[in-house]
């Protein structure tokens, strides 16, 4: 029977790791500080800033949010982007996208000091990952190697293949698995054979955004199965489809009207892999746990270096 790597236990593992590492900051009047820039309305990037934030104050963190107008310029971002980068009581700083379209957003993250670039995405901290050298890892790629090593899924070794080539998952982990000595393969929509690349994966990581896009041709019996997909499923019909007129899932898109979705077909799943993530539940959660770990590590850099 296929084990389910739950990405709530892990969450909440790594969150009680941090709470003593929290209070020796806090004892050494260093506490971590996150601040998130939340520009207009965009209902999604709310939800996800208050998230972020509730879980940072959970922990006994400072957080702060900055709520920019929606008419904000690319300079007057830059101005308060270099206000936070300047500021001691923060440590982490994170820019919520999308941003508005007058906001040049590449030169706004580029602006974010690396140091305090708790997402990973500064070219200085993509180049520290490519050179294996101490820096902040994205979030979810950071996320999926915790849920790996807590499952104590082997990795070095093991064939990796990595379905999607994104700045934000696809690439930071494959260099993460090739760091610990998976042979790794990305692949994307225009790979020849994609079925059979991905039929040779011990682990297998589907970052693509196309529901159940991902069959059983695609699984090796008994591979872990890392499904980083979340997609909204908002047709009865395709619900019935995927989920084969489960009862369960049906009843849960008629009360809400949508229901989510990996990458892969999640019956598929269950049945061929040896280990795999559910949707949702999986990858999702670690995402800011991991942020909030780059932030604790920002800190204590910080307090070290004083």
């Amino acid at each position: 029977m296929a084990i389910i790597l739950d990405g709530n236990r892990v969450r909440d593992e790594i969150k009680e790791a941090l709470k003593p590492r929290i209070a020796r900051l806090a004892a050494a009047k260093r506490r971590p500080g996150l601040a998130a820039v939340l520009v207009g309305n965009h209902s999604a990037s709310e939800i996800y800033v208050r998230s972020k934030l509730k879980t940072s104050q959970e922990l006994g963190m400072c957080s702060e949010k900055i709520t920019p107008p929606e008419s904000v310029t690319t300079e007057e971002m830059l101005a308060l982007v270099s206000e936070l980068n300047a500021r001691s009581d923060i440590d982490g700083i994170l820019v919520q996208l999308p941003l508005p379209r007058q906001v040049d957003a590449k030169r706004i993250l580029l602006a974010v000091a690396p140091d305090k670039d708790v997402d990973g995405f500064h070219p200085y901290n993509v180049g520290c990952l490519v050179a294996g050298l101490p820096g902040p890892r994205a979030c979810t790629p950071a996320g999926i190697m915790a849920l790996l090593d807590r499952y104590n899924i082997p990795i070095e070794g093991k064939r990796a293949v990595v379905v999607g080539r994104s700045d934000i998952v696809g690439k930071p982990v494959s260099l993460l698995l090739l760091h610990r000595n998976a042979t790794v393969t990305i692949c994307h929509s225009r790979t020849p054979g994609l079925a059979a690349v991905c039929r040779e994966a011990d682990i297998l990581v589907a970052a693509i955004g196309r529901p159940a896009r991902l069959d059983a041709e695609y699984i090796k019996p008994g591979a872990a199965v890392i499904d980083v997909g979340m997609n909204t499923l908002g047709r009865r019909e395709d619900v019935a489809r995927i989920f084969r007129n489960s009862p369960e899932k049906l009843s849960a898109f008629d009360k809400r009207g949508n229901v989510l979705v990996g990458d892969l077909d999640p019956i598929d799943v269950a049945e061929r892999a040896g280990a795999y993530t559910p949707v949702p539940g999986g990858v999702g959660p670690l995402t800011i746990a991991m942020l909030m770990a780059n932030t604790v590590e920002s800190a204590e850099r910080r307090l070290a270096s004083c």
